[in-house]
């Protein structure tokens, strides 16, 4: 199975909220199945967004499910969805490298960042979500902190993402399973490969 057949299953199994549906068609016009999680750092290859989509909750679900406190809808939402904002952000360009071995120069497509709609990143995957889905707070504050202090819009002194992660535990968990998946379960590749 592929990864974008298996997100496909994992939503549809588990989300079944008001304009979920309408939300994957939309998704489904977009470059997110196709597209890198990064530009050179992990899952910078084809379809790497959407592995990085299925790791994270692969991640989320076997480390920190609790079937008494938690929601599979809130886990699959939450994990699927929360780089949504890297849909239509990477495009393809070329530059020249020095081939070591023959000396010459050659043009190597590499990934970089064209963000046509520059909202941030976890707030802006809350956005788009929102357009066809309403998100319940504890989502919502779980997508939009789940990078962290890694968020240049959390430094400078703002707690709020501490504050986020005292109030919402699924906040913490995403996080968490995002950095898992990203420096310990997902190969970095700088390489953009065709599956």
């Amino acid at each position: 199975m592929s990864f974008k057949e298996e997100f496909i299953e994992i939503y549809n199994s588990n989300i079944k909220r008001q304009g979920a549906k309408e939300l994957l068609d939309w998704i489904l016009t977009t470059d997110f199945f196709t597209a890198p999680a990064s530009t050179k750092y992990h899952c910078a290859c084809e379809g790497g967004l959407v592995q990085h989509s299925v790791t994270v909750y692969k991640t989320l679900r076997e480390k920190h499910f609790d079937a008494e406190t938690d929601s599979e809808e809130s886990f699959a939402i939450c994990a699927l969805l929360h780089d949504l904002c890297k849909a239509e952000f990477y495009k393809v360009s070329v530059r020249n490298v020095k081939n070591e071995e023959t000396g010459s120069w050659e043009k190597q497509p590499f990934y970089m960042v064209e963000d046509i709609f520059p909202y941030g990143h976890g707030e802006k995957s809350v956005f788009l979500i929102e357009r066809f889905m309403r998100l319940k707070p504890a989502e919502a504050m779980a997508i939009r902190w789940h990078m962290g202090g890694f968020d240049s819009s959390s430094k400078g002194g703002d707690f709020s993402v501490s504050l986020a992660y005292e109030k919402y535990p699924l906040a913490v968990k995403l996080h968490v399973a995002d950095f898992e998946s990203t420096y310990i379960r997902e190969k970095h590749t700088s390489a953009i490969t065709r599956r």
